[in-house]
Order: structure tokens, then C-alpha cells, then sequence
């Protein structure tokens, strides 16, 4: 955790046990850096971080105050997972597809959805873009472009590397069919069907599910929920099982929204190429942090090529495009002979259009709307949950993303919950769709992505309800 992270959990912390009051003044940021012995920088930061979660506001010439909707939180949980560290095939695909199928329906409450609220997304100006550009692409640009992707395209997506302190080639980056083709794409290039892999626990469920239909084994590694994936228990797993590869989503980890300090980020980079052993990144959430600067991925310290780091717009920008990317490394060539034989192209017009949204400018402003909507979002539900889950709950506190990890009281049974959810209109995502070996049956998945308005609130009193029945 960075230092602002902590000094804003400590300060939130005071909040919720109402040791700072609503209304009362924080200390000034002079004031506050003197106290704590650390820059002005990290307070600002850290009461940024604060504001975003709607916790305190910024009064102009006066300093930061509590807000008056700031209300005590439940506890976050405390431990790592604890999976046997078995390799065992996967079957979760029946569980997932049922759990699914509660979220499509538009008159369901969307607790459930891996999706945020498409109304958060700029998606009337691209398609004005779209119009404007697709009646000018070039028509050699659909046999010139055919596999890796639009080069302008590419070039913008190696430009927003930059941004973040890393040199990627736009040559060494792939464009595919949404961040899910790219996983599936890397996967396949570094495994073949009865090999091992190294999976966080829990994790997300289309993980499961690539791994299912490949038919390869999944190791679930502990995994905690604010520091990630667990490197003692890697380094054991590689000496016992020799995995082939190992996937990790370093930043706002789906389920848990846990993401790994920078120093843990190299060093399981280095224990790996140690071992020679491939990272797959999915980093589709790297865009939706709440503090001042976007998380370093782990492919930042990657000097042998071993990271393959995908990535998409479909989660900060275009959801229905399906335009995502792989910075591949070593393994580029073979991701691209594999997208060859498979899905040949990418949406040509798509590219386009985003390749010409991002070189005018805006991306970045409309960011910053969505992480302030995303974080008050957020804030919000955390409250609800303190109101009206039963006691014992603890909840994640994630610094970005849009979901939220909930551990009920034990002796609960998170399928039964998202059952009767299901019969009130509600969707919500269970713990056990989240493992291979169907753990976390106490756990549930909110998701905070779209509008907490009066439906939703409802849905969260309902929920709650649920959640303290006899089981």
C-alpha cells in the first residue's frame, strides 16, 4: 500500500468509527505533512483519494471537511484465501452460465453484471467520429492492417504506455476482439491442453472458463484482498506443480478490486523469469483508479519478454466496440499467427474511429468524469451495505474499479442468496463462480458500475435481508 493509500485508510478509518464527525475540518495539508512527516504531496493525494470516495469535499479558501453523508463502513476482510494448492481441471462453465443469465434481462437490478452502466461512456460522440471516418477508410488499410491491427491505433495505444513511464513498440502490440480474445490468444500461445496454470483465488470466472475449454489445470494461488496474489505461495506452486504460465490481474482484481504494491509487482515478475515462466496481465481496470496516478502494471518490469499485458477499451471508453490490445513481448509473432488462424481481424471501422477519438483529445477528461463517478458510486454502496447487511459482513475497499467483495457471516450460502436475489428482480454474483474448487460460498460480488438510484437502493436493503435469513 502507498503511503497516501494508508494515511487515506487511516483517516477513513476515523471517519467511519466517527472520530472525525460530519462537518468537522481535516487538518490543513502544511499541517498534516508536518504531523505525519511525509510530503505535502502525499496528504494532497491522500485527501484526493478521500473526496473521490465521497467522504470529504473541498471548500474553496477553507480546507477539507466530512462530509455530511459520511457514515461508519463495515470492516474489510482480513486474510488471504486459503485454496489446497491442488492442480484440478475446471468446471465452473454451467455454474457461470446460470448465474449469467439472472443479469441480462434489463429489468434486473445488475449487482450481478461485469459490465458498468454503458450511459458512463462518450458513445454519441464516437459514433459521430464513427460516421465522420468510416466513409474514408482507406481500402487497402483492411488487407494492410489485417492481423496486428490498425497502426495509427497501435500508436496511440504505445503513446498511452508512455504516458505511464514504459517503452512498448507499437509494432509488438496486437489489437483484438475486446481484452478476452487477447487472454485467450495469449494463453493458448504459451500452453497446450492437460498444462498447469497459476490462477489467483478467487478469480475472475472467464478465466475459469478459458482454462475449462482449453482443458488445461488451474492452480489457485491465496490471493490478498488489498495486496494480490500471494509470492510465497507462487514460488511454492512452481517448485510442486511446474506450471506452464501464470495469469494475474494486477490492478483492481477482479472479484476482490486488490491490487498489488509496485515492489510486489517486480518481484513476481523476477520469480517468474527465474523460472521461465510466462505472465499473462489482464489489466482492464488500470484506467479506473481514484488516486492522482494511474497503477504501474507488472509489465513494467519485464526485461526478458515473459509479460504478454492486454488490455481494452470496452471497460473506460467503448464497451461495445470490443477493441482491446496485447503488448505481447517474446510472444507477439505467435499471438499473431494465432489471431491469423482464429478471428483473422479486428472491427475495421471501430479502430478507426477510436484511433481518431484518441488523437483529438478528450480521452483523458472524459476519464477523470468516470473515476469521479465511479468512486461516489462506490462510496455510496459501501454505505448501504453498513446499513443494511447483517452484522459480521466485511467488504473490500478498493482504490478503483467498480466492484465490491463481500464476506457474509460464515454459515452463509452465497448461491442461495443470489437465488432468491434472482426471484426479486436482483442479479448478484456468488463467491464459488469465482473458483475452480467452488470456494468462497460466504461471498458475493457487487457490482457499483451503474447509478445507486432508488430501484438499486431498494435492491441493496433486499439484498441485505436476504443475506441474514436462516440458510
Amino acid at each position: 500500500m502507498k503511503l497516501y493509500e494508508a494515511l487515506a485508510e487511516e483517516l477513513a478509518d476515523s471517519i467511519g468509527r466517527k472520530v472525525l464527525k460530519p462537518g468537522d475540518r481535516l487538518p490543513s495539508v502544511r499541517q498534516a505533512s508536518a504531523e505525519r512527516r511525509v510530503s505535502p504531496s502525499t496528504v494532497f493525494q491522500a485527501y484526493y483519494l478521500l473526496e473521490a470516495r465521497g467522504l470529504v469535499e473541498s471548500r474553496p479558501r477553507s480546507g477539507y471537511y466530512v462530509t455530511r453523508a459520511a457514515v461508519a463502513r463495515p470492516p474489510e476482510p482480513e486474510q488471504a484465501s486459503r485454496p489446497d494448492g491442488e492442480s484440478r481441471q475446471v468446471d465452473v462453465s454451467e455454474l457461470v452460465f446460470e448465474v449469467l443469465q439472472s443479469t441480462m434481462a434489463h429489468d434486473v437490478v445488475p449487482f450481478g453484471s461485469a459490465f458498468p452502466s454503458p450511459l458512463l461512456f462518450p458513445l454519441a460522440r464516437l459514433g459521430r467520429v464513427m460516421a465522420t471516418t468510416a466513409p474514408h477508410i482507406d481500402p487497402w488499410s483492411t488487407v494492410d492492417d489485417l492481423t496486428p491491427g490498425n497502426a495509427e491505433l497501435r500508436r496511440q495505444i504505445a503513446l498511452r504506455y508512455l504516458l505511464g513511464g514504459m517503452q512498448v513498440d507499437a509494432d509488438g502490440i496486437v489489437v483484438t476482439n475486446g481484452a478476452l480474445e487477447a487472454l485467450n490468444l495469449c494463453i493458448g500461445a504459451v500452453t497446450s491442453p492437460g498444462d498447469a496454470v497459476l490462477v489467483e483465488s478467487p478469480c475472475f470466472y472467464a478465466t475459469l472458463q478459458i482454462l475449462e475449454r482449453r482443458r488445461l489445470h488451474a492452480i489457485e494461488v491465496p490471493t490478498h484482498p488489498r495486496e494480490g496474489i500471494d509470492l510465497d505461495a507462487v514460488e511454492t506452486a512452481i517448485s510442486r506443480h511446474r506450471p506452464r504460465a501464470c495469469w494475474v490481474m494486477s490492478n483492481f482484481q477482479n472479484p476482490l478490486g486488490a491490487s498489488m504494491p509496485v515492489q510486489r509487482k517486480r518481484e513476481l515478475v523476477e520469480l517468474l523469469a527465474r523460472h521461465g515462466i510466462p505472465l499473462v496481465e489482464d489489466d482492464v481496470y488500470a484506467e479506473l483508479y481514484f488516486g492522482r496516478e494511474r497503477p504501474v502494471p507488472a509489465k513494467a518490469f519485464d526485461r526478458e519478454g515473459l509479460v504478454m499485458h492486454c488490455s481494452s477499451f470496452s471497460k473506460s471508453l467503448a464497451p461495445g466496440h470490443r477493441i482491446g490490445w496485447v503488448a505481447g513481448g517474446r510472444f507477439t509473432a505467435r499471438i499473431a499467427r494465432h489471431k491469423l488462424t482464429t478471428t483473422l481481424n479486428t472491427n475495421v471501422p471501430s479502430q478507426l474511429a477510436l484511433s481518431h477519438y484518441l488523437q483529438r483529445g478528450g480521452f483523458d477528461r472524459h476519464l477523470r468524469r468516470l473515476r469521479r463517478t465511479l468512486a461516489e458510486q462506490q462510496a455510496q454502496c459501501l454505505a448501504a451495505v453498513g446499513r443494511h447487511f447483517p452484522r459480521g459482513t466485511r467488504v473490500t475497499r478498493p482504490a478503483g474499479g467498480y466492484f465490491l467483495w463481500l464476506e457474509l457471516p460464515e454459515g452463509t450460502d452465497a448461491l442461495a442468496v443470489q437465488r432468491r436475489a434472482a426471484a426479486e428482480g436482483i442479479s448478484v454474483a456468488p463467491g464459488p463462480m469465482f473458483s475452480a474448487s467452488r470456494g468462497f460460498r460466504h461471498c458475493l460480488r457487487l457490482n457499483c458500475g451503474h447509478p445507486l438510484d432508488a430501484r438499486a437502493q431498494a435492491a441493496l436493503v433486499t439484498l441485505g435481508r436476504l443475506s441474514a435469513l436462516p440458510q
